[in-house]
């Protein structure tokens, strides 16, 4: 078959336009990849925060509920503070939070008195090792945090507050390193003992399973040291994290009224930064965090200040922070379960490119099969038009002498009976010739079209090739062929079709006698082994090539 520009040029077209749509694929696949990948970060980053958030907001509940002033210890007055504590029990989703309230005076030698919930007051205290060891940290300013991690506990300083302050500089940052000026004396010190079994159990367990519940991300909590305190991530590498046990921006002043704190709003002058938040109330209550927060190298300090006439007056306060993760006590780690979300984005990216191309690949298969049997239905039909061509050759002769015979009986060229029965022989014979002809292209188009139906009995070997020789006894005699036979003895039976088979076994003698090529010898042989019959025609004649043996099977096809 020839091929036509035409068909050159349209397989090249489809090759290209494959080519192409793969090409803008992947550069799709990557671009949505990367975006959704930015957009996962994003989440897993904004649900670490507000993990942080819930968190935090947990402990500065538990902490900054309970400041009060140095006169109500002063006086041992605890209604106060039994007023807050069950404010905060009323309001706290972990009441379990805190298990123990311990006050230390300022004095080195005060003995610690302990909160009894059952009188609701605070009693004597031992001073144990571990209280000893507390007191000697926080009462160093240079040491002094509000919490301490690795004890879980919470200290909260009670300052002495002047009558009436204008202005207070709680830090500013010099070649020494940051320092307190005009903060006011501190009265004592509150600890705040908190339970790690609800920190852990409860409220960090709660809050992975509300933000990472659906196993897609792991979270981790970890100390400064990098030491595990709640669950654990594979490696080092993140995909979000946030700061925990972050109480509040540097030092600042806490008031008391909790209704107000939301309802003023800050005025901001010209050159001023922006005010992070405003309190307001009548009665003033201090409070000091030494914690230097970075970002980067930039630090910067921070500046309250207090207005006021007369009592009751107004105090607002603003501050203005940096604020780094690195420095929080404990850090939240959230982890892909991949390993990564990095992975996990490359993962999915390879997963959507294999799927695309392969999509294509089956396109391409697709158009291939079209191609391909577009031309192989072209090879059959041109074979079906040589395989009539053929049909039409081989019908021609017996015709011819049919009609030669026919035409001489019917001029009276054969008058005497001898010369009439040769012809009415002549003519059978050519008949019987045509009608084997019919009925083999008949055969091939029911076992072609599966529609022939075989009678398969038990049936001797012997038998079918001694039925086929003899149909084909007259062919052979007219040819001269020397026929010999070797076929075993006690063959067994066999299973077939025996007409069937009988043809088939008929089409290879026929096919050596006319391919002999002067050589007029034939074998037929039948022999058993491993439990097949193995039927043989052999002749001596031009035999099938190599190439053509391929074809053997294909319908048509004359080599």
């Amino acid at each position: 078959m020839k091929r036509s520009w035409s068909t050159i040029l349209l397989v090249g077209g489809l090759v290209g336009l494959l080519v192409l749509l793969g090409g803008l694929q992947y550069r799709w696949l990557c671009q949505i990849s990367e975006s959704e990948g930015e957009k996962a970060r994003k989440r897993v980053q904004d649900q670490a925060e507000r993990f942080a958030i819930d968190f935090n907001r947990e402990i500065q509940g538990a902490y900054f509920n309970f400041q009060t002033d140095a006169e109500s210890w002063k006086r041992k007055d605890w209604s106060a503070f039994n007023e807050r504590y069950d404010f905060w029990r009323e309001k706290t989703t972990y009441p379990d939070l805190i298990t123990d309230f311990y006050f230390f005076e300022a004095k080195s030698d005060a003995a610690p008195v302990r909160f009894d919930r059952a009188s609701r007051s605070f009693v004597s205290a031992e001073m144990t090792g571990e209280l000893a060891d507390l007191k000697t940290r926080f009462l160093d300013d240079k040491t002094f945090r509000p919490v301490y991690e690795d004890t879980y506990t919470l200290v909260l300083p009670i300052h002495e507050v002047a009558p009436k302050v204008e202005q207070i500089m709680l830090r500013s940052h010099t070649s020494d390193g940051p320092m307190l000026r005009n903060v006011p004396a501190r009265f004592g010190h509150l600890v705040i003992r908190l339970d790690p079994v609800t920190i852990k159990d409860k409220i960090l367990s709660d809050l992975t399973s509300k933000y990472f519940g659906d196993g897609e991300f792991r979270a981790a909590v970890t100390d400064l040291e990098g030491r595990a305190v709640f669950q654990s991530i594979t490696g080092e590498t993140t995909d979000g994290s946030a700061p925990l046990l972050d109480l509040s921006p540097d030092n600042f002043i806490f008031y008391a009224n909790k209704d107000l704190m939301s309802k003023i709003k800050t005025e901001k002058k010209p050159g001023e930064e922006k005010r992070e938040g405003i309190v307001l109330n009548s009665r003033m209550e201090s409070h000091t965090f030494n914690r230097i927060e970075s970002n980067g190298d930039d630090q910067k300090s921070v500046k309250i200040e207090v207005k006021g006439d007369t009592a009751p007056r107004t105090s607002i306060f603003t501050a203005t922070t940096t604020t780094s993760a690195g420095n929080s006590p404990w850090t939240l780690q959230v982890q892909h379960s991949s390993g990564s979300l990095n992975t996990s984005v490359a993962n999915t990216l390879r997963r959507n490119l294999a799927i695309g191309f392969g999509i294509l690949f089956l396109l391409a298969a697709a158009i291939a099969a079209i191609i391909i049997s577009t031309q192989r239905t072209k090879m059959v039909a041109q074979r079906q038009v040589d395989f009539v061509s053929s049909v039409s050759h081989e019908f021609r002769t017996p015709l011819a002498v049919i009609y030669s015979a026919g035409e001489n009986l019917a001029d009276g060229v054969a008058k005497e009976d001898a010369q009439v029965a040769r012809y009415g022989s002549l003519i059978k014979g050519e008949g019987r010739k045509l009608t084997g002809m019919v009925e083999q292209i008949l055969d091939f188009a029911g076992a072609n079209s599966g529609r022939k139906k075989y009678n398969f009995a038990e049936t001797s070997v012997d038998e079918i090739i001694t039925a086929a020789i003899d149909e084909c006894r007259p062919l052979l005699d007219a040819k001269e062929m020397s026929v010999e036979q070797n076929i075993s003895n006690a063959l067994p039976l066999i299973n077939a079709d025996g007409p069937a088979l009988s043809q088939a076994i008929q089409n290879l003698i026929v096919n050596s006698v006319k391919y002999c090529n002067g050589e007029k010898w034939l074998r037929i042989s039948a022999e058993n082994g491993d439990g097949r019959i193995k039927i043989v025609v052999e002749d001596r004649g031009i035999g099938i090539s190599r190439i053509d043996l391929r074809q053997i099977f294909e319908p048509f096809y004359r080599s």
